[in-house]
């Protein structure tokens, strides 16, 4: 049976993936979470490998036919071992909520105590959120930030840890500005006899770049995401020290996942190799500059940054001291009608719901990739600054959207209909 003849295609889709390349690239794209891929990790993604079924490890497969997967799997292994220096690694979760659950499964059992960062304070709803699978199976405790610096609490945490003994303390966060030092993750675990997680989802990039302290001789596993920071497709991976191996391995599959996705594993591998290149850690350590420049251009609009500023790739901008009635959520739609993409967010002890919010996430790893450097944050700052002031002027929000082209059209990332 033919496929549908190629003079027949589906318009329906093929017109929106474009429509998307024009949004993508005509605008800024600031959300802390997002990056551009090369052409070469998108070409692994739609490779052929999406039609192997390939159940298993290499050399050890449910199925037969593998004998290439298996070479590239293998490779994609020990590209990511060699980048962050890590005894054993798994380069099949499907993202990195699965690779964290993944963790759990293979370490813990469940009602075990663990200690998470607060989601309100920074954490990710895999560090014991109640809404999500971590925090219903298992018996989370959360640590937060301080009142005053709005850092992580680890006076509170070790207190935390005293008075709980938790199996597992998960280091690691999703909207934190600040380096994450393992050391004192690793002396309040070692004190209380608990393993130590890292997840590394957004700081991989900088990890392997050099931009972060990398956390692997420290922990005694590591998550991450492969599509943030680290610039690859949508997918996460998991470090171990080698007498977890086995344990993670049976975890993922056939603990909690069928079938690996290959062709993300062979675009995780190319991701790997561009991130071994000398020129990822330039990059790195450019994304820390961009944020750092653009936090402080931000002040000067009269923002407020939680904790000051950032170490890292993203800051969380509390928006009231710029303009009390002004919620996250607004801000959020606005600037996207300005062509400024970016997610509203909670600040700490956030009077407001996570649907509303009093602040704004933004990250520069996109406009990095871009070529974008500390000349263009004031630029996009006072962008950001202006679209907010004038929220409720529709052509105003059109000016700045005319405005955001212009700058982005000075840097090209897929000029071409992909």
């Amino acid at each position: 049976m033919p496929f549908p003849s190629d003079t027949d295609p589906d318009n329906a889709v093929f017109d929106l993936l474009e429509t998307e390349r024009i949004r993508q690239t005509t605008g800024l794209q600031l959300i802390a979470s997002e990056n551009f891929t090369s052409p070469a990790v998108m070409h692994a993604t739609g490779s052929i490998l999406t039609n192997k079924y390939s159940e298993g490890y290499p050399g050890k497969r449910y199925y037969g036919g593998n004998v290439n997967v298996d070479e590239i799997e293998a490779l994609a292994i020990s590209r990511v071992k060699q980048l962050f220096g890590a005894e054993h690694a798994n380069v099949q979760p499907h993202s990195g909520a699965s690779a964290n659950m993944a963790v759990y499964l293979g370490l813990l059992n469940p009602g075990d105590t663990i200690l998470g960062l607060s989601l309100d304070h920074g954490g990710h709803l895999t560090h014991g959120s109640p809404v999500n699978a971590s925090g219903i199976l298992y018996n989370f405790k959360s640590y937060g930030v301080t009142s005053g610096e709005e850092r992580i609490d680890f006076e509170e945490m070790r207190d935390l840890a005293l008075e709980h003994r938790p199996k597992m303390i998960v280091a690691g966060t999703t909207s934190y500005p600040r380096r994450l030092d393992p050391e004192p993750f690793k002396a309040i675990a070692d004190e209380v006899g608990a393993l130590l997680m890292f997840d590394i989802a957004h700081l991989a990039g900088l990890v392997a770049g050099g931009a972060h302290p990398n956390p692997v001789p420290y922990a005694d596993v590591v998550t991450f995401t492969t599509h943030k920071t680290l610039r690859g497709p949508r997918g996460g991976c998991i470090l171990s020290k080698a007498q977890y191996a086995q344990a993670i391995d049976k975890a993922v599959f056939p603990g909690s996942q069928g079938g690996p996705l290959e062709h993300a594993v062979a675009a995780k591998a190319v991701a790997f190799r561009e991130a071994l290149d000398p020129s990822f850690s330039v990059y790195a350590h450019q994304i820390v500059k961009n944020a750092s420049a653009l936090a402080a251009a931000l002040t000067k609009e009269g923002f407020r940054l939680v904790s000051g500023g950032t170490d890292t790739h993203l800051m969380v901008v509390d928006l009231r001291p710029f303009d009390a009635e002004c919620t996250g959520k607004v801000a959020q739609l606005v600037l996207d009608e300005a062509g400024i993409t970016l997610n509203k967010n909670t600040v700490p002890d956030d009077p407001r719901s996570p649907f509303v919010t009093s602040g704004v996430r933004i990250g520069t790893p996109s406009v990095t990739t871009q070529g974008m450097t500390e000349a263009e944050m004031p630029i996009i700052a006072s962008l950001i600054a202006e679209t907010l002031r004038h929220r409720d002027d529709a052509a105003a929000v059109a000016a700045v959207k005319s405005k955001v082209a212009a700058l982005c059209a000075k840097f090209p990332v897929y000029p071409h209909k992909l």
